[in-house]
Parts: C-alpha cells; sequence; structure tokens
C-alpha cells in the first residue's frame, strides 16, 4: 500500500506524509478507515518505526489523521488532505518555475509549457 525510496533525497518520513495524504486526497483511503500501526508499516517497509510515528504525528497535527488510543490512527475525512495534497503540488511547481527561469527560460517559454501539459491531461481551458 505504502512505498518509499531510499534513493531519494527527501526525508522518509516526509515521503510517506506526502503517500498518505495523497492516498486520502484522491480517496484512495476512506474516511474513518484504520491505517496500519506504527509497528507493522515500520516492519512492512523496512524502516524505524520512529520514522513512521513522525509521519503520524505530522498528519495527525495537519487534521489528516486522528489518533484513538488503544485502537490506532485513523483518516479523518475532512478536506485536510487535499488541501494538503494541493499545497504539496503547489510548492512543487513553485520549485519548477524558479528552476526553469535560473536556467534562463523566459516568461512566456514557462507558461506554453504549462498550458501544453495542462492541453496534454485534456484540462486546458
Amino acid at each position: 500500500m505504502f512505498s518509499v525510496d531510499f534513493q531519494s533525497r527527501v526525508p522518509i518520513y516526509e515521503q510517506l506524509y506526502r503517500s498518505v495524504a495523497r492516498m486520502a486526497s484522491v480517496g484512495a483511503l476512506e474516511k474513518d478507515e484504520a491505517l496500519p500501526s506504527v509497528r507493522s508499516l515500520a516492519e512492512e517497509l523496512g524502516i524505524n518505526p520512529n520514522t513512521v510515528q513522525k509521519a503520524y504525528a505530522m498528519l495527525e497535527h495537519d487534521g489528516i489523521l486522528y489518533s484513538v488510543p488503544g485502537k490506532g490512527s485513523f483518516l479523518s475525512g475532512d478536506e485536510n488532505a487535499a488541501a494538503c495534497q494541493r499545497e504539496i503540488a503547489a510548492e512543487n511547481l513553485r520549485r519548477a518555475v524558479r528552476e526553469a527561469s535560473g536556467c534562463g527560460m523566459k516568461n512566456e517559454a514557462i507558461l506554453a509549457q504549462v498550458a501544453a501539459t495542462l492541453k496534454e491531461r485534456g484540462e486546458a481551458k
């Protein structure tokens, strides 16, 4: 269900955070659905349980998860997951624009590339 890329420069807890937020925002996880326990997910992924706990704590802080003592962590089901996913996407877009601009790409070329990408997806207006 979850996976991490050990070669990525993105910290594992952040990858896990993004994975859960993405799955929640697209409906792959249902409201009030139980997530794997910290220990079982850590074993499944081959990572330290503290890493999973950190990701779960961040998700709970952002309102994507809630925990019930003795029962586990559950998807909250509100709009926080989608909002977090949109913010991650917006930050990725900002980073890409800064990188393209830093390489000498003109604003018009950047906008044209965004429009072409949206058109490929059938989302251009």
